[in-house]
């Protein structure tokens, strides 16, 4: 029997998928539209957490973008940063930079020194990252909508916007997974009330803006 290297089975897996696919990419948006109207967040700090990891990669110093393999994820305006980089220097020199980005709040700097990891290592961060949303999936008491799961060789960084029980849920769910090394939870824990102002009204969560009448 043939084996097919683990890149080439994907992409055969996925053409089925793509017959048709403009229909597949409305019903993509539609999805994406009602997870965003679930969001914890407000439609503006979703924009704007889009718009901060496209900004973080364009401002890695020129000296390092051939030596670094880094990743940016921002949740609520807070940026995760994670990935392999040379020396000490560039991951001081990075996390600065992306500290200055306008609209960052915070900066969690994990990145580690040493070569740029493996395409295994990713694919095995990946499928660690798939496990550990499926067992938040079936995890009935929380949501996993609102759970952002990164995985960086082996460690599983969640991110989101969670009451102090749905976070410590999230944190056993994830430390109980095959293939996790390490979790580190860098979730909002907010109050009961703060959550259920903001699941009365996610899309709008900041201050709204004034009204005038003529």
């Amino acid at each position: 029997m043939r084996i097919f290297p683990p890149l080439i089975l994907a992409a055969a897996l996925a053409l089925p998928a793509l017959q048709g696919c403009v229909p597949a990419v409305v019903g993509v948006g539609a999805a994406a539209g009602v997870m965003s109207a679930h969001d914890r967040r407000s439609t503006g700090a979703q924009a704007d957490d889009e718009g901060l990891e496209w900004k973080a990669e364009k401002v890695i110093p020129e000296a390092y973008q051939q030596t670094s393999h880094v990743n940016f994820t921002a949740f609520n305006r807070r940026m995760l940063i994670t990935g392999e980089v040379p020396s000490e220097e560039a991951r001081s020199a990075i996390g600065e930079a992306v500290a200055r980005l306008d609209g960052v709040k915070e900066v969690f700097n994990e990145t580690t020194v040493g070569a740029p990891s493996s395409l295994q290592s990713r694919t095995n961060d990946s499928y660690v990252t798939s496990k550990v949303k499926a067992r938040l999936v079936d995890e009935k008491t929380l949501s996993a909508n609102h759970i952002k799961v990164v995985t960086e060789a082996g460690v599983v960084y969640l991110m989101g916007i969670l009451s102090e029980r749905e976070a410590k849920v999230a944190v056993e769910v994830t430390r109980r997974t095959a293939g996790v090394r390490k979790v580190v939870n860098l979730t909002e824990v907010v109050s009961d009330a703060e959550l259920k102002r903001l699941q009365a009204n996610p899309a709008t969560s900041e201050t709204p803006a004034p009204i005038e009448t003529r």
